[in-house]
């Protein structure tokens, strides 16, 4: 009540902001947050108010925390969510029902339905302020892209607000402006977005005011091929759906009606100042720093990690959440990671699809609201060379129709046929298909990222934890297996309760981990979509589930044949389990004994999904069709070699537009020094100045020479056709070229002038 008051007094008054801002003495930035409720102002500036206006604030002050009674979370959580309540408010029962079969047991839902629940929508979304609605797609650029339109239709002169049953199933957009693969030409270029309706439809509050309902929805080309990266995910969901059922029913648990993968992203990115980032061009248009040498002090005392959050942030984190509050998506955690300027959001879990919506929402807001507070928001995997890169943990589980989460494996998961089957599966899964779990995290910023020590290592692994170790040991072996009680922790503090520790310590250097009661696959990037995973994932763990099931239905002794397949492929695929430490040498030398696959490189992992046993795992079960999954190889690499490409571009751009003026003209003093000592006859004096000016020609001429090396190099790529040798190219001849060139910048940095270098330093971006 405070925030809108100031609000309409400053609106009374015809006062910005900024005018008001000067008069308080606070930023911009903290007024806007007082109007939009972001932050109680405090009683200094309630006085200054209350003078400024000549009004009582202090009352209302008092007013709002009689009102308080009632949470604010629980006030506008999902508030601008076509929620399930609501749809039970608004809806007729039988149209409400139709939509619950169509949400739960995928039956098609008609017309004249689809058009009951668009009116409804309309009037709830309209009764709200919205003025617009877009359908909402994940499109194969790995962002989120959406065509805004009005409700707003003029009839017999007086405008109405429409909106049809068959605008709210299908939209239609340009299919060739978006990267297809050669799926569409350019051409043919209908496409359609068509509803996701197990998703909910939300408002988004546009800046300026605007409000704008927005509607989940596949992409799909006019013949019907997926373009986007949500229909595949739907389809592997559906299939992991089956085939889990289907073994549930198997052995026994014939209740079960539907099997859902849940998944929880942990979101991790940069903060850094705005007026810092505008005046970086390899940040503005890559999300990277292509230059940089070390600051004096980067992450080595682990001070930065799970640190007091400073007050810029906190007030950032504070309106990111209440902004995915009002979308009814929970961050559950946030706390400052292990670099300088480093945070992560982990989100609560969800059904595979809503989940992935989730993080692509969280993923905007927090570059909106980073922006509202002076900073900007880096999602790129390593935007600062070495310190911590930032990746997007996906942990993933299945969950049934009952609420019972298939991989929680008891107090004696031996005895747990479901859980010890279902674990088996993915064991003998991520062996089987480690390639394409690898291709799934094939991209440009993800390549300098993983192998580092903040990530995993490009070889795929499993650890199942000490405990679990232990028993899947003993099944393989046919022998017996021992009680053994968790212990308790007691840390020799009398005040400290005692409490049950977990059966299993967690492995942070393993790439596809156990945690519990879920699996973290730990190799997606910040930046990437959590549905390409997943969908992968869904795909190969529902492959070996069929296997399972396979045996089962023609067994004549199914808890005989359970036991059989358990020990047979635990010892098949025992060499993927490694509880150790991934970062060391010594797994390295012994991955490849057993046979582990290394891809250390984004190009030769992103054509594992061109390989034929990819093709046939995914074509079997319709996930993608051999054209659908040509077509990512084709876009992979195309990113891939147009990213190199505007790396480099950028690179020649910053060296001849700043970095050499700025060491031509520090060089120039150095010279200008030199004579004037040797003028003065004190040419003995002139040593330092002439070392550093021997320093700085020497790397002023290897940044010129390879500059103008890439120059030739991005030349010559743009010449050839092929995606895939434009792939290599990049690689091979202009990543090299890119790196020594840094080299020689990087060394200059720390020779010139402070005053004189032309860009914000690590310490400046990373500080602050």
């Amino acid at each position: 009540m405070i925030g809108e008051k100031i609000k309409e007094l400053r609106n009374d008054a015809n006062m910005s902001q900024h005018e008001l801002a000067q008069l308080l003495g606070v930023s911009t930035s903290t007024v806007g947050m007082y109007e939009q409720k972001r932050r109680t102002p405090d009683i200094n500036i309630i006085k200054k108010l209350s003078d400024i206006f000549d009004v009582n604030i202090e009352r209302l002050m008092d007013e709002e925390e009689e009102k308080s009674d009632k949470c604010f979370v629980e006030e506008i959580f999902a508030s601008n969510v076509f929620t399930d309540s609501i749809m039970r408010d608004k809806l007729p029962l039988d149209t409400y029902q139709a939509l619950q079969d169509t949400i739960m047991n995928g039956k098609e839902l008609s017309s004249e339905h689809a058009q009951v629940i668009a009116e409804a929508m309309k009037s709830w979304a309209v009764s709200k302020g919205a003025t617009h609605y877009s359908h909402w797609f994940q499109p194969l650029t790995g962002l989120t892209a959406e065509k805004q339109d009005s409700f707003v239709e003029y009839h017999d002169g007086k405008a109405i607000m429409a909106f049809s049953g068959k605008t709210l199933i299908k939209g239609e957009t340009d299919a060739s402006s978006f990267p297809s693969g050669g799926l569409r030409a350019t051409f043919e270029a209908r496409g359609y977005t068509t509803w996701d309706c197990t998703s909910p439809v939300f408002i988004r509050e546009e800046p300026g005011g605007q409000k704008t309902l927005v509607i989940p929805t596949a992409f799909c080309s006019y013949n019907g091929m997926a373009l986007d990266k949500k229909t595949p995910l739907l389809r592997s969901m559906e299939v992991i759906n089956r085939q889990a059922v289907r073994l549930l029913h198997n052995i026994g648990e014939k209740d079960v009606e539907f099997v859902h993968p849940t998944v929880g992203g942990e979101q991790e990115y940069f903060l850094v100042q705005e007026k810092d980032f505008n005046r970086r061009r390899d940040l503005m248009f890559t999300g990277r720093t292509l230059f940089g040498s070390n600051p004096p002090k980067g992450q080595e005392l682990g001070d930065q990690y799970y640190a007091t959050i400073s007050e810029k942030v906190t007030a950032f984190m504070a309106e990111v959440n209440r902004e995915l509050w009002k979308l009814g998506v929970v961050a559950k955690t946030q706390h400052n990671e292990a670099a300088p300027a480093q945070y992560e959001l982990a989100l609560m879990y969800d059904t595979a699809n809503i989940a992935a919506d989730h993080n692509q929402l969280a993923m905007d807001m927090l570059k909106r609201v980073a922006r509202r507070h002076g900073m900007v928001c880096l999602f790129n995997e390593k935007p600062f060379d070495n310190i911590n890169g930032s990746g997007k943990h996906n942990n993933w589980s299945l969950v049934t129709n009952k609420g019972e989460n298939i991989f929680k494996p008891g107090k004696r998961p031996y005895e747990n046929k479901r859980f010890m089957l279902f674990f088996t599966a993915v064991i003998a899964g991520v062996h089987e298909y480690a390639n394409v779990l690898r291709a799934t995290c094939a991209t440009k910023g993800n390549e300098n990222r993983i192998g580092g020590y903040e990530a995993p290592p490009a070889i795929i692994s499993i650890s199942t934890g000490g405990f679990m170790e232990t028993i899947l040991d003993r099944l393989r072996n046919g022998q017996e297996i021992e009680e053994s009680g968790r212990k308790y922790l007691e840390i020799g503090v009398s005040t400290i309760p005692h409490f049950k520790t977990d059966k299993t310590d967690r492995n942070r250097t393993s790439p596809f981990a156990f945690t519990g009661d879920k699996f973290e696959f730990r190799m997606v990037g910040s930046s990437q979509s959590l549905s390409g995973p997943n969908t992968a994932l869904n795909t190969i763990v529902a492959s070996k589930l069929g296997e399972i099931s396979d045996r089962l239905e023609k067994a004549r002794n199914v808890d005989n044949e359970i036991n059989d397949i358990i020990r047979e492929w635990l010892n098949k695929h025992w060499d993927i389990i490694f509880n150790g430490n991934n970062y060391s040498v010594q797994w390295e030398q012994e991955a490849e004994k057993r046979g582990l696959p290394s891809i250390g490189n984004t190009v030769d992992a992103i054509l594992e999904f061109n390989t034929e046993k990819a093709a046939s795992l995914f074509e079997s079960f319709n996930v993608y069709s051999r054209q659908e999954l040509a077509s990512r190889v084709s876009i992979q690499l195309e990113t891939y070699a147009k990213s190199v490409n505007i790396e480099a571009l950028a690179m020649t751009e910053m060296v001849n537009g700043q970095f050499i003026p700025a060491c031509v003209k520090y060089t120039s003093m150095l010279a200008e020094n030199i004579n004037s000592i040797k003028n003065a006859c004190y040419e003995a004096l002139a040593g330092v100045q002439k070392d550093l000016l021997i320093k700085c020609d020497k790397y002023l001429e290897g940044m010129s020479r390879h500059s103008n090396e890439l120059v030739k190099a991005i030349h010559t790529m743009h010449e050839m056709e092929a995606d895939y040798e434009k792939a290599i190219y990049a690689r091979d001849v202009m990543s090299p070229i890119m790196l020594e060139l840094r080299r020689n910048v990087d060394k200059l940095e720390n020779i010139i002038d402070k005053a004189l270098w032309p860009v914000p330093t690590f310490a400046d971006l990373l500080f602050y």
